[in-house]
C-alpha cells in the first residue's frame, strides 16, 4: 500500500512540476493519431529523449476522459510496472520496452467504438525532469451495403409539388457513413423547388450509426428515362471507401401533345375479305387520358388503341379518327387516317349460264367485273387457258367446242383478288357416234358379248338397239356423260349376229353396225368398221364395240371326236405295216434280191461285212462280223 501511495504522489508531483513548467528537459514525441477497425488490436508507440540520458525513467500513461480529465492506466520505474485497476483498459492494455532504447509501446486489444480517446505518454527522470506526449485513438467499422428503394407508383409532371423519388439507407458504419443521390451520373444538391435531399441518422445501441436520404424532384418529362442511384462513402484507417446502390428507374405520367393512327396490316393494299387493324397512339402515358377511333362515314366509334376489323368490305372505306382525351382536363388531341377497300365486283357473263349455238355457226360472250383496279381477264377449259380478255369468240362450232367456259377475273396487283363465271356452251346438231373400233368380231358359240355405243350430239340423242331381223334388243345400261349418251346392249352369241347402234334427235340420225361371228374354237377376233350416217352433212358418226370378254383358247370337243381319231390312228397303222410286210417280201429291204430261204444254215464265219478305210492307205480291207481280215477272195 505505501509503494502505491508513494507512487501516485510521485505521480502528482510530476504533473504538477510539468503544470508549472518547471521540468522541460525531457523531449516526447508521439504520432498525431492511430487508426484501427473495432475488434483489433492498437499500437501507441511514445519515443523520447532526455538530456541526462534515458536511463532509470519513470514511465505513465493516461487517457483523457469525455470530461476532460486524466485518468491513469499504467506506471512503470526502474524496477516496478503497474497496470491500473478499475479502468475499461486494465484486462486489455500491456507495454513494451522499459526506456532503455528511447520508446515504448502501448497496446490495446480488441479495441471497441468507447476507446476512441486521447492517450498520454509521461516521461520523468529522477533528478526531475519530465516531457508528455499525446496520441488520438481512432475506431472505424465498415458499414452495411446501402440499398435503394424508389417510389412504386408513377409520377405525374402536373403535379405542383416536390415529388418523392426515393430514398436510400446505409447501416452500422462508424463513422457516420455519407450518402450523395445521383442522376444520370451527376450528383444532385438541393435546390430550392427542383431538389430537396433529406437525410436522417440513427445512432444504434451499439454505437454504429445508420444512415438514411430521401430524394425529392420536380419531375419533368425528361425524367422518364433517368436512371438514380446513391453512392456511399466511409472512412477506414489511412482513408475513405465509396460503394453505390443499384440504378433504380422512375415512372412518370405526362399527357398527350399529339397523336398519330395507322394501319399496322395488312401492309399494302387492302382486299375485301381482309382483316384489318389499325393501331393509335399518343406521346403521352398518362393513365387519366382515354384513347378512342371513330368510323367518321358511320359515326361508330371504339374504345381502345387498336380497332380490329374482319372480313371488310367497301363499306368499310373512309377515314378513321383517332381522338386522346385527358380525363383531368378534358383536353382532347385527335390524328386521322383514310383506309381504302379495294374491291372486284362478281363477274358477270354474257349470255348468262348456258348458252345453244349451231353446228358450225360463231358464238361471242364477253366477260366483266368491276373494280378500281386494272384487271385481268381469261377464260379456261378444263382447266386449261382457251382466250385471254373480256370477249370469248368460238368460231365454226362443233361438237368438241361445247363445254363449261370458266372467265377468271384477276387484280395483279393484289394476290388472292380474283372474282369467276361459268358459262355452259352446248352446241346443236345431229348425232355423232364418237368411237369405230371393233365393229366386227368373233365370240365363242354360246358365250355373252357386250356392245357399248357412245353418241353426241344435242339435244341430247337417243340410243335404241336392233338386229338384222328387225328384233329390238333390251339395253342394258344407259347414261349421260360430260360429252353425249353412251349406251350398252348384252347380246349371246348362238349364231352369226348383226346388231345396230341407232342415235337420233330432232336434227338427224347415225347408226353403226356390229358383225358378231359365232365359233367353236380358239380364234383371235378380227375387227373392221362399218359406219352408216344420215344426217346433216356437217356431222360424222363413230362407233365402237367392244366384247363382253378377252378372246379364249376353246377346246369344243365331245366324246364321238375323241373316237373318231383313234379309230382314224389305228388304220394308219395298220396299212403302214402292210406296207413294210409288202416291201421285205419283195426284197426291197437289207439289200436282197427275190424270195430266200430263211431257215439256210449259216457259214462258220459269216457273211456280212463291214468296208473301212486306213487313214494312212487308201486300201479297202473288208472285216468280217469276228473281226478278221477277209483273203482277197472272199473280198
Amino acid at each position: 500500500m505505501a509503494v502505491r501511495d508513494a507512487g501516485s504522489l510521485l505521480v502528482g508531483l510530476l504533473v504538477l512540476f510539468h503544470t508549472w513548467g518547471a521540468w522541460a528537459a525531457v523531449e516526447v514525441n508521439m504520432e498525431d493519431r492511430v487508426e484501427v477497425f473495432r475488434g483489433e488490436t492498437a499500437s501507441i508507440a511514445c519515443m523520447f529523449t532526455s538530456s541526462e540520458g534515458i536511463g532509470a525513467m519513470i514511465i505513465q500513461w493516461f487517457y483523457v476522459t469525455r470530461g476532460g480529465e486524466r485518468q491513469n492506466i499504467y506506471y512503470q520505474d526502474a524496477t516496478t510496472k503497474i497496470v491500473a485497476r478499475g479502468t475499461p483498459f486494465t484486462d486489455r492494455i500491456s507495454v513494451n520496452g522499459t526506456g532503455a532504447t528511447g520508446d515504448v509501446v502501448l497496446t490495446i486489444s480488441n479495441v471497441q467504438l468507447q476507446d476512441e480517446l486521447e492517450f498520454i505518454c509521461l516521461i520523468g527522470s529522477v533528478t526531475g525532469e519530465a516531457g508528455e506526449g499525446r496520441t488520438k485513438l481512432r475506431v472505424f467499422e465498415t458499414p452495411d451495403l446501402p440499398t435503394i428503394e424508389s417510389v412504386q407508383t408513377g409520377i405525374s409532371v402536373s403535379e405542383d409539388s416536390l415529388s418523392k423519388i426515393g430514398t436510400c439507407e446505409v447501416k452500422n458504419g462508424f463513422p457516420k457513413p455519407n450518402i450523395t443521390w445521383y442522376r444520370n451520373n451527376t450528383p444532385l444538391r438541393t435546390a430550392q423547388d427542383v431538389v430537396k435531399v433529406v437525410p436522417s441518422i440513427t445512432s444504434e445501441s451499439s454505437g454504429l450509426f445508420s444512415v438514411k436520404s430521401e430524394l425529392s424532384m420536380k419531375v419533368v418529362k425528361e425524367d422518364k428515362d433517368d436512371v438514380f442511384y446513391c453512392e456511399v462513402t466511409y472512412f477506414v484507417p489511412g482513408g475513405t471507401r465509396m460503394t453505390e446502390t443499384n440504378r433504380v428507374n422512375i415512372t412518370v405520367y405526362y399527357p398527350s401533345t399529339a397523336v398519330s393512327i395507322w394501319v399496322e396490316s395488312p401492309k399494302g393494299k387492302i382486299k375485301e375479305g381482309d382483316s384489318i387493324e389499325l393501331h393509335c397512339r399518343g406521346n403521352g402515358n398518362t393513365p387519366s387520358s382515354i384513347i378512342s377511333i371513330k368510323h367518321t362515314k358511320t359515326d361508330q366509334t371504339w374504345e381502345g388503341n387498336v380497332l380490329v376489323l374482319r372480313n371488310v368490305t367497301r363499306l368499310n372505306t373512309g377515314d378513321y379518327t383517332c381522338t386522346s382525351m385527358d380525363t383531368d382536363t378534358f383536353e382532347e388531341i385527335t390524328d386521322y387516317t383514310t383506309v381504302f377497300v379495294n374491291y372486284l365486283k362478281p363477274a358477270v357473263v354474257i349470255p348468262e349460264n348456258t348458252t345453244v349455238v349451231v353446228q358450225g355457226d360463231e358464238l361471242k360472250a364477253t366477260c366483266n367485273a368491276l373494280s378500281p383496279l386494272q384487271t385481268h381477264t381469261a377464260w379456261f377449259k378444263d382447266g386449261v387457258e382457251v382466250s385471254t380478255g373480256h370477249t370469248l369468240i368460238l368460231q365454226d362450232a362443233t361438237f368438241d367446242t361445247a363445254g363449261a367456259y370458266v372467265c377468271v377475273v384477276t387484280v395483279p396487283e393484289i394476290e388472292g383478288m380474283e372474282t369467276r363465271k361459268t358459262l355452259v356452251v352446248q352446241v346443236q346438231g345431229p348425232p355423232e357416234i364418237m368411237e369405230k373400233d371393233h365393229t366386227e368380231m368373233e365370240q365363242i358359240f354360246e358365250k355373252t358379248v357386250e356392245l357399248s355405243c357412245h353418241a353426241r350430239g344435242f339435244p341430247a340423242p337417243s340410243i335404241t338397239w336392233t338386229t338384222s331381223d328387225g328384233k329390238v334388243l333390251k339395253t342394258a345400261s344407259q347414261e349421260d356423260t360430260e360429252e353425249g349418251v353412251q349406251s350398252v346392249v348384252t347380246i349371246k352369241v348362238d349364231s352369226d349376229i348383226t346388231a345396230f347402234c341407232n342415235a337420233s334427235n330432232e336434227h338427224g340420225t347415225a347408226a353403226v353396225t356390229f358383225n358378231i361371228k359365232a365359233i367353236t374354237h380358239t380364234t383371235t377376233p378380227a375387227t373392221t368398221t362399218t359406219t352408216t350416217t344420215t344426217s346433216n352433212p356437217i356431222s360424222s358418226t363413230t362407233v365402237k364395240a367392244q366384247t363382253a370378254n378377252p378372246p379364249e383358247k376353246v377346246k369344243k370337243e365331245g366324246s364321238g371326236v375323241i373316237i373318231a381319231v383313234i379309230i382314224i390312228c389305228i388304220l394308219l397303222l395298220a396299212i403302214l405295216g402292210s406296207v413294210l410286210y409288202f416291201l421285205y417280201k419283195k426284197g426291197k429291204i437289207c439289200g436282197r434280191s427275190g424270195k430266200q430261204d430263211l431257215t439256210k444254215e449259216k457259214s462258220n464265219k459269216d457273211n456280212i461285212v463291214v468296208e473301212m478305210k486306213s487313214d494312212n492307205t487308201e486300201e479297202a480291207v473288208l472285216l468280217g462280223v469276228n473281226g478278221e481280215k477277209q483273203p482277197p477272195s472272199d473280198q
